[in-house]
């Protein structure tokens, strides 16, 4: 009896130390995005097609959060691999801003690429007599997930032009596709989405209902102080029915990894997504503003070593 089990742990241990390199440590790729109706999930169901091909002894995954803050703490605590967000959320995140959501620095973020950019859409029924800032007092409205990205948006943006939540009927923190609904139902008067061009929950809601995209002017984006924000505009045409070019504020977004992932994964990951670009197209119009002449800008955390040796082989690094 004593021999056999003797024999038996033997033969565990032959088999454990014959195990293939990749059998015994598989690497784990995981895309936090965002909510289903907004771009960061279409886009990181993309890239994880791109990353199976391009990782094919890895198990890629997407997860669905809260969006830009809830990504960058789930990375500092190593729940993830690859994290969309946007970029003051990023600067809050490697500063340490308590009240955006970031009580310490997360000092684990680093760098892959600067992608599209975000616009913030405030979006009104046509019925609610909703037309600039001011109009939206004693209103009711969505502000996106409590602390996301989206959220911390409507906060700086409402402070700079003299409002506070205080000021609104009604605030009520809700993903995109369910804000929407709830204006569809005359529940919620407007709706403030930061997003992408032509982002669906927004294209949904202006098939089937008249909209107003209330304009942010250049004097409340410059009352900000925020680097992270600019002046641009949302294109006539955009969404159904918008047949005037309208201000607004947009902010660059961010795919963001950590110390820790391998330089050759992320190396893997940065090539993909310059390569087949198209492909994240064909997923979402708004990867249009993915290019190489934008990776680089303005980035607000150290790169990290892997995607810079990419950089370094297409000439955008020494």
């Amino acid at each position: 009896m004593y021999r056999s089990i003797l024999r038996a742990v033997a033969l565990i241990a032959l088999l454990c130390t014959n195990l293939t390199p990749a059998a015994q440590a598989k690497d784990f790729i995981t895309i936090l995005t965002g909510g289903t109706s907004g771009i960061y999930y279409p886009l990181g169901v993309a890239l994880s097609r791109l990353y199976t091909q391009a990782l094919p002894e890895a198990s890629v995954t997407v997860q669905s959060t809260k969006g830009s803050v809830a990504n960058l703490n789930l990375l500092q605590k190593q729940r993830g691999e690859l994290a969309f967000s946007l970029g003051d959320a990023v600067v809050d995140a490697w500063h340490g801003n308590a009240q955006a959501g970031f009580p310490k620095k997360l000092d684990r973020l680093r760098m892959v690429a600067g992608i599209y950019s975000n616009y913030i859409q405030i979006v009104a029924r046509a019925d609610s007599g909703i037309h600039s800032l001011a109009d939206l007092k004693g209103k009711r409205i969505s502000v996106g997930a409590p602390k996301s990205g989206t959220e911390l948006n409507a906060r700086r943006i409402f402070k700079a032009a003299g409002l506070s939540y205080k000021d609104f009927a009604q605030v009520q923190y809700l993903p995109f596709g369910e804000s929407v609904q709830l204006m569809k139902n005359h529940q919620l008067d407007v709706t403030l989405q930061s997003a992408g061009l032509g982002v669906s929950s927004i294209r949904d809601l202006a098939a089937t209902n008249k909209i107003v995209i209330v304009p942010i002017p250049k004097s409340v984006v410059e009352k900000t102080g925020n680097p992270a924000y600019r002046s641009d505009v949302i294109p006539a045409g955009t969404y159904d029915g918008q047949d005037k070019a309208v201000p607004t504020v947009a902010i660059q977004n961010f795919l963001i990894t950590r110390a820790g992932v391998s330089d050759a994964d992320v190396y893997a990951m940065t090539k993909a997504l310059f390569t087949h670009r198209d492909q994240l197209i064909a997923a979402h119009n708004a990867a249009k503003g993915i290019t190489l002449s934008h990776a680089l800008l303005k980035t607000p955390l150290p790169l990290h070593p892997g995607a810079a040796k990419y950089y370094r082989e297409v000439g955008l690094l020494k």
